[in-house]
This record gives structure tokens, sequence and C-alpha cells, in this order.
């Protein structure tokens, strides 16, 4: 039975020099002159001495030979130099070809977001990531908060934002803005002109104009009134916030919206907002992506731009 001891595949990295090691070996080559290769590599002549003799150590074979006259590469330093010579031009093709990915996953992003930040927010958002991105393509889907965890799971899109009460299952996510919700009618409501606050029991027997299911308005509407039995039946049930004001401005009905949402239809009196007393309307507003998939290059940026403009 052999005694040899069995070598491991993760000890190559012991028995290889680093590339910085084997670019310096090439350049003493290309010299004949350890202080101009040091120069060439950026050290000094002292550190490019010690390293050559630590890859001696590391290799157990002399490398070169050094003399007043300069530095020649012994028999067997020659022989390295031209398996160093090959380890480089393969770095650098590794190195050429990740530059390349990094470049093609640069020059796009896809973005999903929840209707409200859409809308109101991720314009803004946008242009300052332009300014630094000129070159990349953003594409913006819109949808309600869970359609926007489906697409990222899906691999539909790189970096999503959402309105709902908590990060949705298998993602991460950030908060990067706060937002509340009001209650708005028409001034022709008899909400308009009453003179005291709605309470949370009569806001949820009321038949309200809502966004749909699965939207983060609808998620934190939910969570407010369960203790007082949950919405009534919605009077209308839209899919977009544009929808949803276009109703109440009619006269429809109460409805409950973003503050982001309603501030010009409120600033010109075409919606009251209605107080409501006993109810946390408050939310926060997150960036996600998926679990363990931290965000990189322009979603990373986008990212870091929505922390660097806060809102609400």
């Amino acid at each position: 039975m052999s005694s040899r001891p069995t070598e491991l595949p993760g000890l190559l990295s012991h028995r290889v020099p680093d590339l910085g090691a084997l670019e310096l070996l090439l350049a003493v080559a290309r010299h004949g002159s350890l202080g101009r290769a040091a120069r060439e590599v950026g050290i000094t002549q002292p550190a490019a001495s010690s390293r050559i003799r630590s890859m001696e150590r590391q290799l157990g074979v002399a490398l070169v030979d050094r003399s007043p006259r300069g530095s020649r590469l012994t028999d067997a330093g020659a022989l390295v130099t031209d398996w160093a010579r090959r380890i480089v031009e393969a770095a650098e093709a590794f190195d050429a070809g990740v530059q390349a990915l990094r470049g093609r996953r640069d020059s796009r992003l896809r973005v999903a977001a929840s209707m409200t930040i859409a809308e109101y927010l991720l314009p803004g958002w946008l242009i300052a990531l332009r300014a630094e991105r000129p070159d990349t393509a953003v594409s913006l889907q819109a949808g309600n908060s869970a359609a926007v965890a489906e697409r990222l799971l899906a691999g539909e899109a790189d970096l999503g934002f959402v309105e709902g009460l908590a990060v949705p299952d298998g993602l991460d996510g950030a908060v990067v803005a706060h937002d509340r919700l009001a209650v708005v009618t028409a001034p022709s409501h008899p909400w308009a002109r009453r003179g005291r606050p709605v309470d949370p029991a009569e806001l949820a027997v009321t038949p309200l104009v809502l966004r749909e299911r699965g939207s983060g308005t609808r998620q934190v509407l939910d969570a407010a009134l369960a203790a007082y039995g949950g919405l009534a039946r919605p009077l209308l049930e839209l899919a977009s916030t544009t929808a949803v004001k276009a109703a109440a401005v009619s006269g429809a009905g109460p409805a409950v919206l973003s503050e982001l949402a309603v501030a010009e239809e409120l600033a010109s009196r075409r919606l009251v907002a209605v107080p409501v007393d006993g109810v946390p309307l408050r939310r926060d507003l997150r960036a996600v992506w998926p679990t363990g998939h931290r965000p990189t290059g322009p979603a990373r940026d986008l990212l870091t731009l929505t922390r660097a403009r806060p809102t609400g």
C-alpha cells in the first residue's frame, strides 16, 4: 500500500505563484534588470527582489541570477517564464471576458414597480440615474406589489419597488421612502362637509372605491381595518391609481389612495381629504430583490440614488 500523500485539488493556489509575481518575472525577462522591472510594475527594487526570492522558495528552484551587470534568468527561470506567459495571457483573456459580461449586464436595467412608486417617485430617480449612466437602457414594468414580486422571482426584473406591509416571500429589501394613505372624496360628498373625523368602524362598513387585491394600498388598508371586521365589499375595484382617482373625482364614492397620488387633486380642490381617527395609514416604500442576490451594476446605483433622494 503506497504511503504517498494524497494531493488535494484545493492546494493548487499554494503551489502556484500569484499573478503579480508572474508579471514581475516576465518584466525581469524583458528588461534584464530587476530595477527596471520593479519600475514597470510599480514597486520598489527591494520589494521586487523580496518577491522574486519568495517565489523561488515557493517553487523550490532558482529563477534569477543577480550580478552588478543586471539580472539574468536561470535555465529554470526561462522555463518558468514561458509557463508564466501562458498563465498571464489566459488571465488577461479571462479579465477581458468578465469585462464584456459586466458591460453587457450594465447596458440594461429592468425595473418593476408598484403603481404609486412608478408614477410619482421613479421618474425622478431614473432621471438622476441617466445622468450617471447615460448608456444604460432602462425598462420599467408597472403593476401591483404582488406582480412586482412575481417578476423578480421569475428573473424578469433586476430591481423592484413595492408598497406593502412587509417584504414579499423570497425577496430581500430596504426601505427607501415613506408614504401615507388618504381617504378622499369629491367636494360634493357628505364626508367632505362633516365636522368630525370618520372613525375606523364607519370606514370599515362603507363601500369604498379601491385598488385590486394584491396592491400595496389594499394590503395596508386591509390590515388597518382587520380589527373592525375588515373592509366592506368595494363600491368599485379598479386596477390603477388613475382609475380610482377619476372615480372619486366624479363623485362615485370615497376612495383610499397614496398622498403622493392625490397631492395635485387636493391642491386644486377636486378632491377633499377626510380625517380618519385611530387607523394607522402610514406605510414604508421598499426596494426589493431576490433573496441572496444583492443588486449590482445599474441596479445598485439606482438603489443608492433612492437613498440619496429621500421622500416622505
